[in-house]
């Protein structure tokens, strides 16, 4: 299919030079000068593309320079750059072979919008969740010394500020820093996450003052000394240690990166691209490892996304000439939302309620809980070990906290889950966003295992919603828990599968809710998928009115509705059950452990993401991939009629 976005001989008139370009070797062959052309170029590309296929925006408007330099100085794929997170690669996959099927980006049998091994050579590593850069490219590194690799091999990791404060990241710098693998990090610094950074080592990198004129002076001088032979790799520590010592006298300030031993250089302009050449092109093959500091404006190049970056993130489809954002109206109300609301009604009632989320204000909406409650609303930033260990430390001593973490990212956390919450049995809630399919972001951020990992954690309660309603009630029910209590919602919006109630009130913990009898087969389903097999049922009794289908709520897998299995299982008759998670130690396993357990043996298909990591797509046609939308449970509920 040939058009504007994607046929390489009609980009030709609206980008002479990027349309060439079809993998680093091309951009190769320009000379230097002709680069910042590229890169307005890549940057009217990403905001033509972007406009109309919604994607990570800012971040790659930002990192566009920095793109080009890399891929100019260095031999990739042969050369290593490993990205972190992978919000900023856009402007890399389309230097790298993948501009004319950019199109594709975020859909279903396209392009991941994320780095990932598996789609290019050029993608390292596996990139979505923050932090992981710096160990991994130190792995590369220590790789390459090893084999040997011949010719030399270069292993560059790109972070940003928000994720270098990441505890992981902390852990790769120490261990780099006591090696002596040739590894550079580039610290891409714009002061900006999703949401506005938090913690000290941000203000740190926002107000370092090593000024132009000192690093320019220290850069010249390090070269001339290395040319002339009198620095040499030996004495690097030495010369590093007095240097720091003399800095810290004269400026009254020490460089985090250079006490770890690591040798510093910046902070650079990010955005000018032949200073950025020369510089790589000077430090690449140096010895030890190393850290690029270069200060960069996210959203860099179009108006709206440089004033308001937090928006921009992500921002859907929008006009790119005005840069109006196109919204969908919808009636239904976000998980989210309600979820923001809720607890900002509950923390008024509960002063020993607090919210704490990790670098998520405003997309688990706990920016409602900060506005109301300054005061008890905690961003721990990209933290979500230090969030559950610290929600632990309020819970021990008196507060009720709420954490509001993504599925997927909630992973990271699972050992404080365990030792610093579920042991002591502390009173800590998990609010669970993302749970489920999510959609375009794909594989790395899919929730698909947190019913399984969190179900198998002695005394904790594991619930979920079926529809906004009911995670309220579910909310209510948690500020009134005495121990560490899940509650697990999708993304986007939803509706109430009955008449709103007037009154809100907690639900009986470890009690499910029969929403149809029926004596042929039961459907046993948790959280938000009811509606889909609320849909398949009665699109099967329309056909078979002969037919009776029974189906229950469970609401709670941990500690599951035991009086529901035995009703089921004393009828004898099939069962399926749905979840939106992995079939493999969610609902089903409980289902069929308890049957076991209980010397029952009744017909149990189990429908949810099947034992395989699922790519992206929309919502719906990723459910129905994995056959538990409504069409897949009505056609397993055919498959199971009884014969006459």
């Amino acid at each position: 299919m040939a058009n504007a976005t994607n046929d390489s001989a009609s980009q030709a008139p609206l980008y002479p030079l990027l349309s060439a370009i079809d993998s680093p070797a091309d951009l190769r062959r320009l000379p230097v000068d002709r680069l910042p052309e590229v890169c307005e170029e890549l940057r009217r590309f990403l905001i033509a593309s972007l406009s109309k296929n919604p994607g990570h925006f800012a971040s790659s408007m930002g990192a566009v320079e920095l793109t080009v330099a890399l891929h100019y100085v260095f031999n990739t794929p042969y050369d290593r750059i490993v990205w972190d997170v992978g919000h900023q690669a856009y402007g890399h996959k389309i230097l790298t072979g993948r501009r004319d099927r950019f199109e594709t980006n975020r859909t279903l049998g396209g392009l991941s919008g994320f780095p990932n091994p598996a789609e290019s050579p050029y993608d390292t590593f596996i990139a979505g969740h923050a932090s992981n850069s710096i160990s991994a490219a130190l792995g590369m590194a220590v790789a390459s010394q090893l084999q040997p690799d011949e010719p030399k091999r270069n292993v560059v990791a790109v972070i940003g500020d928000a994720s270098i404060s990441g505890g992981l990241a902390f852990e790769g710098l120490n261990n780099a820093a006591n090696s002596n693998a040739d590894l550079l990090i580039i610290l891409n610094d714009n002061d900006m996450s999703i949401d506005r950074n938090v913690g000290s080592l941000n203000s740190y990198l926002a107000h370092m003052t090593a000024s132009k004129a000192y690093n320019n002076f220290r850069y010249r001088t390090y070269k001339l000394l290395r040319k002339l032979h009198l620095v040499s790799d030996r004495s690097r520590g030495k010369i590093l240690r007095f240097n720091n010592s003399l800095k810290s006298l004269i400026t009254d300030e020490q460089n985090i990166f250079e006490g770890l031993n690591i040798r510093y250089f910046g902070p650079f302009d990010g955005h000018d691209t032949e200073n950025l050449v020369n510089v790589l092109r000077d430090i690449k093959d140096m010895k030890g490892p190393r850290i690029l500091h270069l200060r960069t404006v996210k959203g860099r190049g179009y108006a709206p996304a440089e004033a308001d970056p937090a928006h921009w993130h992500a921002p859907g489809r929008f006009n790119p000439a005005t840069g109006e954002r196109i919204t969908s109206p919808g009636e239904n109300q976000k998980y989210q939302d309600v979820f923001g609301k809720t607890l900002v009604n509950l923390a008024a009632k509960d002063p020993r309620i607090v919210g704490i989320t990790a670098a998520m204000l405003s997309g688990t909406s706990m920016i409602m809980m900060q506005k109301a409650y300054p005061d008890r609303t905690f961003d721990v930033g990209i933290s979500e070990g230090h969030a559950v260990t610290f929600a632990g430390g309020l819970a021990k001593d008196g507060m009720h906290p709420f954490v509001a973490i993504y599925s997927s990212f909630l992973q990271r956390a699972y050992d404080h889950i365990i030792h610093d919450v579920a042991i002591q049995g502390l009173p800590v809630v998990f609010a669970i966003d993302r749970a489920g399919i999510v959609g375009e972001d794909g594989v790395t951020h899919h929730g698909a295992f947190d019913l399984a990992y969190l179900r198998s954690i002695p005394g904790i309660t594991v619930s979920a919603p079926r529809d906004p309603q009911y995670l309220s009630r579910l909310m209510l029910t948690a500020a009134e828990a005495t121990g560490p209590f899940s509650i697990r919602y999708p993304r986007g919006s939803g509706r109430n599968l009955e008449p709103e109630m007037k009154e809100l009130s907690p639900l009986p913990v470890g009690r499910g809710e029969c929403l149809r009898q029926g004596k042929d087969i039961t459907v046993l389903t948790i959280g938000t998928v009811a509606a889909d097999a609320i849909a398949a049922i009665d699109r099967l009794i329309a056909a078979r009115p002969d037919i009776t289908v029974a189906h229950y709520d469970m609401i709670y897998l941990s500690p599951i509705d035991e009086t529901i299995l035995a009703e089921v299982a004393a009828k004898g008759t099939p069962v399926i059950t749905v979840e939106d998670g992995t079939i493999k130690g969610g609902l089903g396993s409980a289902v069929l452990e308890w049957m076991a357990d209980h010397d029952f043996s009744p017909v149990v298909r189990r429908l949810g993401m099947p034992d395989r990591f699922v790519t992206q797509g929309t919502v719906a046609q990723l459910k129905a991939m994995c056959g538990y939308d409504a069409d897949g449970i009505y056609n397993t509920l055919q498959s199971l009629i009884p014969q006459a």
